[in-house]
């Protein structure tokens, strides 16, 4: 029997089963309290949609409020609270992007829950106006040879792979790393970035009485319902995955078709607002837009096109089905937006209308399933101050002693590159197209990813970047130094940072010692952002990453984009020619708690993580941008996980050119080598430019150390070690392919790879 609101007002004391939902009983109180009257099944399940974690942000708002509050700066058009963030970058040019997570999904479905990742960071930058340029997907998976990583990490990668080739979209960058902690428990984070003209910028609301609401793409199903109130609010137990009716499924030449029918709608000024389907599905939609509006909606839900003609309201409502638009357009523009609909097979219909009040009424066959007011839904959810404890392990980790430092050898380095952390990542991104569209100027496996916008020149650079243990050891450490490692990388191709993204990967709220880690983590990234002058335009927080009660480690990756007024004087990472000056700017410490070395050799964890400067950060940034314009670098290579030692044999084997280092005196060769303090970079100059590059650093007040020179087919380490470099590549590159064999690639079509 169709549960009605006039069922519900007659019927007051019928149970609903909130808590199957994942609402609370105190919850469930309020949403009676609001309504004045039982919940009908639909209002239930849109309550329990918007009020999960996913969707309301109920035990993380309180924090995230300390991003508001950091100074916007010139550029920024649009920050927090829509879709995604905007800011200007000349030209009257503005870009948009956002970084949001897809973990609990890849996990149970790799391939479809990774692809609807991408698809659906793609719709939100759509939705800004834009049109999406690139993509990038920092991972996070379980030990290397776990069998459960066997299974998770090629569909996940075909996954991504798979949905941004087809759309056309270059992934110029992100992140491949292992720990145990993810295991049970995989991240997939999704970036993209858009352009658009300034004029061009969408917004959500729905305004202006006697419009029509018209739901645009894909025909709606029963895949995805439950995705983000129940499988991307709750933790995992140690059955491993379930829920794969949770999975949206995603098509991307569907995707591809609607990207250029709501760019067509939108140049041509068609819509008032418009609004993603994405997670939370109409649900979300029809009361986000209706509540940024503060206007009224009538919605007619028998008119949404089905794949499956005995789907329920409920049903329609909660289901996740991907590749859909809702826009506000006025009845003199419809037809219009109708016409540009069936030009691109795109399927197009009215479903509803803006009224006057303040109200939200959803019919089924004319009877209401739905009497609301939005903004209850949309922002009037339960805000938590949840309890926070500092971690009882804590200060036994940090008091860990770190194993004694080894004599560098050959074997040692090679062991250190062929770690599955610092090893090439080529298996993974041979996967994914980097150079469609014909824009792309830098990506992997250089620092940043970066990308022609206009004719002229202007560009902009991208990186990601973030590490758990740090954040484990210490959590406001942990998330400035993810800051500051991904301002490096895009300083270090010659962009000016400008912006901030962020997706913050977390256990369970409902874990005093995890929200400890994040309420230090987000006033850490809070300060640095202020210091940096990189507001955070947007971006996701994913809770409830646990797996049978234990946590991940504290993972907030962080997404910095850059500007260039002219591609053409990018800096590679690798070096170029024979002969160039090799100078490290910064200096080093003996900090190798938290190391890749302690790790990938020892299994340790403990100590702390390198000590983070950000006004040395500052003036490292200074110094790589002044160099790219004043054309004195060959080539720029940011220090981080590995070391000198890593930026070295990655900067070598881009071109096959290498090098005779001698280190300076002050610490052992170990620790000048394997160190992981911030604040560093690997630059070559070339001869003739060596004393005016120097000068400036000098001038600055920036350390600059005379390491040697490039050239030849080896890395000699004077007193050291020498290897040649075909040596050093087989160690480098056998890893990947060793572990999960030929690019065969998985595709939903060929599940036994998935």
């Amino acid at each position: 029997m169709l549960d009605t609101v006039k069922n519900a007002q007659a019927n007051p004391d019928q149970e609903m089963p909130y808590a199957e939902l994942g609402l609370k009983p105190d919850e469930y109180a309020t949403i009676v309290e609001i309504l004045g009257r039982r919940p009908t099944a639909s209002e239930l399940a849109m309550y329990s949609i918007m009020w999960s974690e996913h969707c309301s942000y109920k035990s993380s708002k309180v924090h995230l409020s300390q991003f508001g509050k950091i100074p916007k700066g010139d550029r920024m058009l649009v920050g927090m609270g829509e879709n995604a963030g905007v800011v200007s970058v000349g030209e009257g040019l503005a870009v948009t992007f956002k970084v949001e997570s897809h973990n609990h999904p890849s996990y149970v479905e790799p391939y479809q829950g990774a692809a609807t990742g991408i698809g659906g960071i793609v719709r939100d930058i759509l939705t800004m106006g834009a049109r999406p340029v690139l993509v990038m997907d920092p991972l996070r998976f379980g030990d290397a040879d776990h069998p459960d990583t066997r299974r998770v990490l090629p569909g996940i990668v075909a996954g991504i792979g798979g949905y941004g080739n087809c759309l056309g979209l270059p992934n110029v960058g992100g992140e491949v790393v292992f720990d145990p902690s993810y295991q049970g428990n995989p991240l997939v984070n999704a970036l993209c970035l858009g352009v658009m003209p300034v004029d061009r910028i969408q917004l959500s609301a729905a305004r202006g009485v006697g419009n029509v609401v018209v739901l645009l793409g894909a025909k709606t199903g029963r895949d995805g319902i439950g995705g983000v109130s129940v499988l991307a609010s709750a933790t995992f137990d140690e059955d491993g995955p379930a829920n794969r009716p949770a999975v949206q499924v995603g098509d991307p030449f569907t995707e591809k078709l609607l990207i250029e029918a709501c760019l067509e709608i939108f140049d041509a000024k068609l819509v008032e607002g418009i609004q993603d389907l994405g997670g939370a599905g109409l649900t979300c939609a029809l009361t986000e837009t209706s509540a940024a509006g503060k206007s009224g909606m009538v919605a007619h839900l028998d008119r949404v096109p089905l794949r499956e003609a005995t789907m329920d309201p409920t049903e329609i409502l909660a289901s996740e089905s991907q590749e859909r638009m809702l826009a506000i357009v006025t009845p003199g523009n419809l037809q219009a937006v109708l016409d540009i609909a069936e030009k691109w097979g795109v399927i197009a219909t009215a479903i509803g209308e803006v009224v006057e009040g303040d109200r939200l009424q959803i019919l089924w066959h004319g009877e209401a399933v739905v009497d609301v007011v939005p903004g209850t839904l949309a922002d009037d959810g339960p805000v938590y101050h949840r309890p926070m404890q500092r971690p009882a392990d804590l200060d036994a980790l940090r008091n860990k002693e770190i194993p004694p430092h080894p004599e560098v050898t050959t074997q040692l380095l090679k062991d250190m590159i062929s770690s599955p952390n610092l090893c090439s990542k080529r298996w993974v991104v041979e996967q994914y197209d980097r150079i469609v569209m014909g824009d792309t100027v830098l990506a992997w496996p250089e620092d940043a990813g970066v990308v022609r916008l206009s004719e002229s020149g202007l560009g902009v650079a991208l990186a990601t970047d973030g590490n758990g243990r740090y954040t484990r050891l210490d959590p406001f450490a942990g998330a400035q130094l993810a800051l500051a490692e991904a301002y490096r990388n895009v300083a270090a191709t010659g962009a000016v940072p400008i912006a901030v993204t962020d997706c913050l990967n977390f256990g369970s709220p409902e874990d005093p010692e995890v929200m400890w880690q994040f309420a230090q983590a987000t006033k850490g990234l809070a300060e640095a952002c202020a210091f940096l002058e990189t507001p955070v335009t947007g971006g996701n927080v994913s809770f409830y990453n646990s797996t049978a009660g234990t946590p991940i480690n504290p993972t907030p990756v962080v997404g910095v984009v850059g500007l260039f007024d002219d591609v053409a004087r990018r800096t590679p990472m690798g070096f170029q020619s024979e002969g160039a000056a090799l100078l490290l700017l910064g200096d080093t410490h003996d900090e190798l708690g938290g190391s890749e070395w302690a790790w990938a050799l020892h299994r340790h964890l403990g100590g702390t993580p390198p000590k983070v400067d950000l006004a040395r950060e500052k003036l490292l940034a200074e110094v790589l941008i002044a160099g790219s314009r004043d054309g004195l670098l060959a080539s720029a290579h940011d220090l981080s996980d590995g070391g000198l030692a890593q930026a070295v044999v990655e900067s070598a084997l881009q071109k096959g050119v290498g090098a005779r280092i001698v280190l300076p005196q002050g610490h052992t060769p170990f620790v000048q080598l394997f160190s992981e303090s911030a604040g560093r970079a690997l630059v070559s100059v070339p001869s003739g430019e060596e004393l005016r590059f120097t000068q400036m650093c000098a001038d600055r007040g920036l350390p600059c150390t005379r390491l040697g020179v490039t050239g030849g087919d080896a890395l000699e380490i004077q007193d050291v070690l020498t290897v040649g470099l075909d040596e050093l590549r087989i160690a480098y590159e056998a890893t990947l392919p060793a572990l999960f064999g030929p690019l065969a690639g998985a595709t939903r079509d060929n599940p036994s790879t998935l």
